[in-house]
Formats: C-alpha cells, structure tokens, sequence
C-alpha cells in the first residue's frame, strides 16, 4: 500500500490517478475530506487536518509500505505570518519529521520526499548545471524549509532505518499550474506584448508526467533508497521560447519585444517583483544525468509537448 500525501493539490491529485492506472494499491491524505471531489480513480481519503509537528498519521499509515510526501507549505502571494519562516517551518520541516517518525514506527519501507530545487539556490551559471552534489545553498524562505526537511528526514533514517528518497524538482510543467507558469499562461493568453525579447537564458523544466513517472519508479527501484535525485526533461529552454512554445499551444501568435534586461531588473526592484525578474531573465539548468544512470530512466515526455499539453489544458 502507498501513502500518498496532498492527494488533492497539482502533484498529488496526478500521481494518484497514475498510481491507479498502474494497478498500484494506495490512499491519500488531503487537509480536508469536506471539498474534496472523488472520483473512479481515487482511493481511501484520509484527512489530517493543519500539517505540522503534532499531526496524527497513524490511521493514514495502516498497512503502508511506502509513503510519498507531496503536502507543503508552498509560496503564499499574501502571507500576513508575522514570522513566516517559522510557519514553513512548521508545516515543511516538523511536519514532514513527524510524518517520517510515525511510518518508521508503523514499519513503513521507503519515504519518498518531493522536495524542491530551490534547495541548490536560484540561479546557475554557463555550463556549470546543478548537480545532486552541490553544496545546498536556497535563498528563500520556501527553499530553506525544504532543506530542512531533507535534513530531518536523513536524521530520522538513521534512528530507524528508514529508507528516504529525496527528488528536487525544477518548476513543474502540467494542466492547470500553480505559481510562476499560471501567470505566465494568463499573460500570455491575455495577448499583451512582454518585454522579454532580449533574454538569453536557459532554465530547466520538468514535465508533470515525466515527475510523476521518475516518483512511481522511485517505489520499488532498489537503487533509489537513501539518495537524493535532481529531475528535468532533457532539454533545457529559455524565456522567450517557454512563451513562444505557450502562445503556439494557445493558438495564439507569440508577441515579445526586445527590452534591456537592466531596466527589466530596475522595474522589478521598483514594484517589488525582483525575484520574479530573476526568475525570467537568469538561467538555471538541471543535470538529470545521474538520476537517468541510477534509475536507468529516461523522461518519457519530450518538454515541447509537455508546455504543448499545459498550454491547451489551461
């Protein structure tokens, strides 16, 4: 039986349906039953309420051998948190201990954990990709959570034996996104010109199907145990050409112009929005190559037609 956790967000909700699909036994958790949709291919809910330090799991655990936490504390547009960094702390790091404390006890197998690129930082420079053995360096507030966690959980393999697989996804490309890639769909779609013309960048994507495939084989693989996997599609892309690739999805013709990437940076320091700039102007590539070697693994979902595939999902 598999556990999978946040079996109702972008993540969850789609591996879920795959796990079905592929005949595998399993049950998730949502933070409430009360709004949450069943359907053919969903499986036992249990809810669990506030994620953090003091969450029971032990009904979500029964006769689990595998547990896939996808449930976090993600970016909040608006967080009025007077210590936000304690409030991902709670959910993210303790949350996330707890969780892997109750399935050792419960005599869980394998933890697989999705946790995040952020962790390595925010940026990569000319051929110097991210790899599984950098050194983590994250810079926000979300990425310090996920480190944090992965730490907790190491921690907790070694008190109990458990098996942890760690996977840090880059921005997850799929129907219906959350963050960054919504908005970037609504601009798009809206037909208004975006200055991002001069960009010269080059960013790693995942596929959600291509995430989703590499998390099931992660279940049973046994090279996966006590590893952490850095996940892309094979073809890395820049800015102009992820809002080329939308609009052509859309039906709809691309409308860039060229604009200086310093008053791009200037603007966003302006209105507050320069981590945003950052992210649509610098580059940060992905080395997949050891996961595709441990794994024998290879992305099913070329990323043209995964940006394709969101683009007409919206």
């Amino acid at each position: 039986m598999i556990l999978v956790t946040g079996g109702d967000g972008f993540i969850g909700k789609e591996l879920r349906n795959k796990l079905f699909l592929s005949h595998l036994s399993s049950k998730i958790t949502v933070r409430s039953s009360a709004n949450f949709s069943h359907n053919n291919s969903s499986n036992d809910v249990v809810p669990t309420g506030i994620i953090g330090p003091f969450t029971d799991w032990t009904k979500a655990l029964v006769g689990v051998s595998c547990v896939i936490h996808c449930a976090a504390r993600a970016h909040i547009t608006k967080d009025i948190s007077l210590n936000p960094l304690e409030e991902f702390r709670d959910t993210n790091v303790e949350g996330t201990r707890r969780l892997a404390e109750q399935a050792a006890a419960a005599n869980v197998r394998r933890f697989i954990f999705l946790s995040s690129i952020k962790v390595n930082g925010e940026k990569t420079f000319p051929g110097k990709p991210f790899l599984p053995t950098d050194q983590p360096m994250p810079e926000d507030i979300y990425g310090i959570s996920k480190l944090e966690a992965e730490q907790a959980l190491w921690e907790v393999s070694r008190n109990t034996g458990l098996e942890i697989v760690i996977i840090r996804p880059p921005l997850v490309c799929g129907p219906n996104p959350k963050g960054n890639l919504a908005k970037l769909l609504t601009f798009v779609g809206s037909g208004m010109p975006l200055p991002f013309g001069s960009v010269k960048n080059l960013r790693s994507l995942v596929s959600l199907e291509n995430l989703i495939d590499l998390v099931i084989r992660c279940i049973n693989h046994p090279a996966a145990a006590n590893q952490i996997f850095l996940v892309s599609d094979d073809d890395d892309i820049s800015t102009p050409e992820l809002l080329s690739q939308i609009a052509r999805g859309m039906g709809r013709s691309e409308s860039l112009f060229p604009f200086p990437i310093s008053l791009l940076r200037f603007f966003g320091f302006v209105f507050r929005r320069q981590a945003e700039i950052n992210r649509l102007v610098e580059s940060l590539q992905v080395d997949n190559s050891y996961t595709k070697k441990i794994l024998d693994w290879t992305p099913p979902v070329k990323l043209a037609d995964g940006i394709r595939q969101m683009a007409q999902r919206k």
